[in-house]
C-alpha cells in the first residue's frame, strides 16, 4: 500500500496530525498539538525472567571492536518538588541517601568484570536524577571513585553531573572537579525570580548567576544550563531577558526546552486551581522558540541537536547524541534507563524494590523490551532529524521501499516544513518546532511501508490550550 492510499483512510483530525493542517502558519499551526513526548517505535515485552537471562547473556559477550557505549546513572532524590517536573521520586533524607549509595556501588561493582563493559570503552557516564547535585559530598566521593574504578572510561570521556545552582558550594565542587566531574548540566529553567520561585526553584536570579560565576572560575569543566520556555508568567518579554542573562552568564551552551503541560500534573492542577498563571499556548511557545532559535543563531552558538547548543567548542553534548543514536547505553541506579543490542532497560523505580534485587545479586531490571526490529533505521532517521535534516536516499540505500518518503517530504516543503537542498531535506525554523511529530509520522509511514500494516496512529500530547480554557 502507498502512502497515499494510508493516509486517505483516515479521517481528516487523522491525517491533520500526522501530516499538519494544511494552509495554516507553518510555526504556529503547522499541527494542532505535539504528538509524542519521544519519538520512537513500539517493541515486545520481555518476562522478569526473561529479561534477567537476557541481561546476564549480553553482559558475558564483549562489545563490538571500536563501539561506542555510554553509562546512565541515576540519583533519584530531589530537596524540593517542582511544579512543572514529571520525574520527582523522593525527598532528601540522609539515611536513605546513604543505604541507597551503597546498593548503587553494589550494583556498578557486580558488573565490573563483566566482558561487555570491561573489554570496551565507555565515552560517555550521565548522572541525571532527580538532583544529583543534592549527594552528600561524601558520598558523591564514594560515586566518582567507583565510577573511575569500575568503568573502563575512554581517554576522552565525557562525564556529566546534573544538578541544581543551588548546589554549587565549593565543599561540593571541590569533590566534583577532583572526581572526574568535567561537565556539568545545571536546571536553570529560568532566571527570572518570580518565575522560579513559584515553580518551586529556590534561588532569586542574582544568586543563580553569582553561583555559575563561582563554577565557571574553577576552568576545570563545561557548564550547561537548562532553560524553559512557556512557563507560567514567563511572557515574550521575561523570555527575551532570561536569553540575554544565558549570554551573560558566560556558560558554554544551553538546553532549551519546550514547557509541557499534562493532565494529572502537579503544574496543571495549580494552573486549574488559579494559584499559578496560566503556561503559554503552543502557538505562544512556537514564537518563543523561533525567538531562541535567531536570538542564538545571530550570536554565533551552534545548534548540536533540537534543543541544545554550544557557545563554544568545549561543549559537545556527547551523552545527549549518542543517546539519541541509539548507542549502547548501561543503566545504573533506582530509576535508570538504557539499551543494549536491540534492547531497551528500564530499572525499578521504587528504592525498595531496587535494593531487594541489588540485595539479592540480581540487575535490578523492571523492565525489559525487545526492540521493534525495524530500531536500526529508525535510530538513523531519529539521530539525522535530532540533527535538523534527514537523508532520504540514504534510507532508502537500505531498502527501496522507502523511496515513497519523498512524497511526504515534498508535501511538508510545499508547507514550509522541510526544505530540498539537492542532497537532502534540512528542517525549517518551523520545521525544528515541531520536529517531533515530523520524526513520529516519518517512523509510522516507514514502519507501514517495511510491514505492509497502517501503524499510523494519533496521540494527544501536551495539548496547552485545552488546559488553558478549562
Amino acid at each position: 500500500m502507498e502512502i497515499q492510499e494510508i493516509f486517505a483512510l483516515l479521517t481528516p483530525e487523522q491525517r491533520d496530525f500526522q501530516l499538519g493542517i494544511n494552509g495554516a502558519d507553518p510555526l504556529t499551526k503547522g499541527f494542532p498539538r505535539k504528538r509524542v513526548l519521544h519519538a520512537g517505535l513500539p517493541g515486545k515485552m520481555l518476562s522478569l525472567t526473561e529479561g534477567q537471562q537476557t541481561w546476564e547473556r549480553l553482559m558475558a559477550v564483549p562489545p563490538v571492536r571500536r563501539a561506542e557505549q555510554s553509562v546512565y546513572i541515576h540519583i533519584p532524590f530531589c530537596k524540593t518538588k517542582c511544579l512543572y517536573c514529571g520525574f520527582f521520586q523522593n525527598g532528601i533524607d540522609q539515611v536513605v541517601e546513604d543505604r541507597y549509595v551503597d546498593y548503587l556501588l553494589e550494583e556498578l561493582q557486580r558488573e565490573e568484570k563483566s566482558p561487555r563493559l570491561q573489554q570496551g570503552l565507555v565515552h560517555t557516564v550521565f548522572i541525571g536524577g532527580g538532583t544529583p547535585t543534592s549527594l552528600s559530598a561524601r558520598n558523591a566521593e564514594r560515586l566518582l571513585k567507583a565510577i573511575q574504578q569500575c568503568i573502563p572510561l575512554a581517554n576522552d570521556y565525557e562525564l556529566t553531573l546534573e544538578g541544581r545552582v543551588h548546589d554549587l558550594l565549593p565543599e561540593k565542587m571541590d569533590v566534583w572537579l577532583s572526581g572526574g566531574v568535567n561537565r556539568m548540566s545545571l536546571g536553570v529553567q529560568s532566571f527570572n525570580t518570580k518565575v522560579r520561585r513559584q515553580l518551586g526553584r529556590l534561588d532569586d536570579k542574582e544568586t543563580v548567576l553569582q553561583r555559575l560565576r563561582s563554577l565557571l572560575d574553577y576552568h576545570q569543566c563545561v557548564v550547561v544550563i537548562d532553560l524553559i520556555y512557556g512557563l507560567p508568567d514567563q511572557d515574550m518579554a521575561v523570555w527575551q531577558e532570561d536569553l540575554k542573562a544565558l549570554e551573560a552568564s558566560g556558560v558554554d551552551g544551553a538546553d532549551l526546552y519546550q514547557l509541557n503541560v499534562f493532565d494529572g500534573s502537579a503544574l496543571n492542577q495549580a494552573i486549574k486551581d488559579k494559584k499559578i498563571a496560566r503556561a503559554a499556548t503552543t502557538a505562544q511557545q512556537a514564537k518563543m522558540f523561533a525567538y531562541g532559535y535567531d536570538f542564538l543563531t545571530k550570536r554565533a552558538y551552534k545548534r548540536l541537536s533540537n534543543c541544545h547548543w554550544s557557545r563554544n567548542n568545549r561543549e559537545r553534548s556527547l551523552y545527549n547524541s549518542m543517546a539519541k543514536a541509539g548507542v549502547t547505553m548501561f543503566p545504573f541506579g533506582c530509576g535508570a534507563g538504557g539499551s543494549l543490542d536491540g534492547y531497551a532497560i528500564m530499572n525499578h523505580r521504587f528504592l525498595k524494590a531496587y535494593e531487594a534485587c541489588v540485595g539479592k545479586g540480581q540487575k535490578p531490571l523492571m523492565v525489559m523490551m525487545q526492540e521493534s526490529p525495524l530500531e536500526s533505521i529508525a535510530r538513523s532517521v531519529i539521530d539525522q532529524m535530532e540533527r535538523g535534516v534527514l537523508n532520504l536516499n540514504l534510507l532508502a540505500s537500505r531498502d527501496e521501499r522507502l523511496k515513497e518518503l519523498r512524497w511526504l517530504y515534498d508535501l511538508w516543503e510545499e508547507r514550509g516544513l522541510v526544505h530540498n537542498n539537492g542532497v537532502l531535506f534540512e528542517l525549517t525554523v518551523p520545521g525544528q518546532f515541531w520536529q517531533i511529530n515530523l520524526t513520529q509520522t516519518t517512523l509510522e509511514c516507514m514502519q507501514s511501508l517495511l510491514t505492509g500494516k497502517n501503524t499510523l496512529a494519533v496521540q494527544h500530547i501536551a495539548a496547552q490550550e485545552e488546559r488553558h480554557d478549562s
